[in-house]
């Protein structure tokens, strides 16, 4: 029963993912839609402490969303969750609204600023550090894109991690192949993840980011293993996921669908 009430609450955020997205053409709707899943797991089946009430608890995990562009998805499961009013969902980039195209940490939920990719993972790393020098068993999980980790600072972050051994780091990418201008293996191949990420020292997982079932499973194991190594899941997942003539698609990344494609999608689902 769980299980259909993660997937009803997946198909539920991409309609209103859509939603938003109508509302405010300037959001990027084909990053927002492949990582639905990951954190619908993250926030609908207790792998976070949260306190939408408090939302900077010192009990909470912390959760970066290093692919700020990618995550208008979060809104709607922010709303849902209480960290905000739900009347915000509809003064996304709005005079007077809290929520714009780029989220920052004026939105609660939020941590950290991020308009610029390649930092997240390296603002994570020294979160962790601090948590593990303090000796407190709160976890840390970011959310990167796989072109975001073509930037070098994510990779001076991955080797500080290993070599600390940050056990209470999560680092989930959001392997959706595809940057902004093309196929990511056209531009910078990351070749495989897992054997890459392994041979730098941490523990690797890979699984169908579009199964919600997999995912929650996979991020349960990581939280309760600490074995020394930071952890990492590869999430394989559709750029622009469920929308005809956006699903991946090598321009995705800047291409708006049509208001009417939208329309009929959402009608459709009604």
């Amino acid at each position: 029963m769980k299980t259909n009430f993660l997937r009803d609450k997946a198909h539920w955020v991409w309609r209103e993912t859509l939603a938003v997205h109508l509302r405010a053409p300037e959001t990027r709707i084909a990053s927002s839609l492949s990582p639905i899943e990951i954190f619908v797991a993250l926030y609908y089946d207790d792998v976070l402490r949260f306190d939408a009430i408090n939302p900077l608890s010192p009990e909470r995990d912390r959760c970066i969303i290093s692919k700020g562009h990618g995550s208008i998805c979060m809104y709607p499961i922010l709303a849902d969750l209480g960290f905000f009013p739900k009347d915000e969902l509809e003064k996304v980039c709005m005079a007077g609204g809290i929520l714009g195209g780029i989220p920052d940490p004026v939105i609660p939920g939020y941590e950290t600023v991020n308009g610029s990719l390649g930092h997240g993972l390296g603002v994570s790393a020294g979160m962790a550090l601090g948590l593990k020098t303090r000796r407190a068993d709160q976890q840390v999980f970011v959310v990167c894109g796989d072109g975001e980790l073509h930037e070098g600072a994510c990779w001076e972050a991955i080797m500080f991690a290993a070599q600390h051994g940050l056990d209470n780091l999560n680092l989930i990418i959001d392997n959706n192949h595809i940057a902004m201008l093309g196929y990511t293996d056209d531009i910078v191949s990351h070749g495989c993840f897992s054997e890459r990420l392994g041979s730098f020292g941490w523990s690797t997982y890979e699984v169908d980011g579009h199964n919600i079932s997999d995912v929650c499973a996979t991020l349960h194991s990581m939280k309760a293993t600490r074995d020394g190594k930071p952890k990492v899941m590869i999430a394989n997942t559709l750029k622009g996921h469920g929308v005809p003539g956006l699903e991946n698609q090598p321009l995705s990344h800047i291409i708006n669908p049509k208001p009417e494609v939208i329309d009929n999608l959402l009608e459709s689902l009604m």
